[in-house]
């Protein structure tokens, strides 16, 4: 089996993160499940991570080039503030002024998360003051259930304490994940059932929510 090699973010590593994170978005699938547009799908996924705080990103390295990545953020809510006035308008221009801007299944994946955001779905639990970072893990298809994911929590996770954060949390979609990170420390904080997928797997989907002291 080839060796894995944990290592901090780098520059050249940012079109490896945004192919994986299109490889992945769909719960641990490919985007095209449910939009087609993949530069302004991985900006919205990875841009404020790879260009705002990279510092708080890690890569899995194997011969073949990157395999895997856990991106992340110490401070959730410094994060968001920055995604509003940095990022947003940008990637709502780019949307307008792209093609995929006149693509059917994009309008209507558009429009089945503005309805759940009517419907109240999107609220949740305040994480910020007890699990102030936050993180997002993927791996490529052939990488998985390796010890890959649990070498990139160790490392984002000594990175946390030595900046002194006193928790992480985190969202997920997929069960097999939600497993996964309970296998790691984490605890499941609450579940949300949301409708925006329904379109495509013909029922609602349960967003986990966990949380990990450090």
């Amino acid at each position: 089996m080839e060796e894995i090699n944990i290592r901090k973010f780098q520059v050249q590593d940012r079109g490896s993160v945004r192919d994986i994170a299109w490889e992945t978005a769909f719960i641990g699938a490919p985007a095209s499940a449910f939009f087609s547009g993949k530069e302004i799908l991985a900006d919205f996924l990875t841009l404020y991570f790879t260009d705002y705080e990279p510092e708080s990103c890690f890569v899995a390295e194997s011969f073949t080039g990157v395999v895997g990545y856990l991106i992340g953020s110490a401070d959730c809510l410094a994060m968001a503030q920055t995604f509003k006035k940095k990022i947003l308008l940008r990637l709502i221009t780019k949307f307008i002024f792209s093609k995929a801007v006149f693509r059917p299944e994009n309008l209507r994946t558009i429009f089945s998360f503005c309805l759940s955001f009517l419907k109240g779905e999107f609220r949740m639990e305040e994480t910020g003051f007890d699990y102030p970072a936050t993180m997002h893990i993927n791996l490529r298809r052939d990488f998985r259930g390796r010890g890959i994911g649990a070498s990139l929590i160790a490392a984002f996770e000594k990175h946390l304490k030595d900046k002194g954060v006193k928790g992480v949390h985190l969202a997920t979609m997929s069960s097999a994940a939600g497993k996964f990170f309970l296998q790691q420390g984490f605890s499941l904080l609450s579940e949300f059932r949301r409708s925006y997928f329904r379109h495509i797997c013909g029922q609602d989907i349960i967003v986990r929510v966990l949380v990990k002291k450090l």
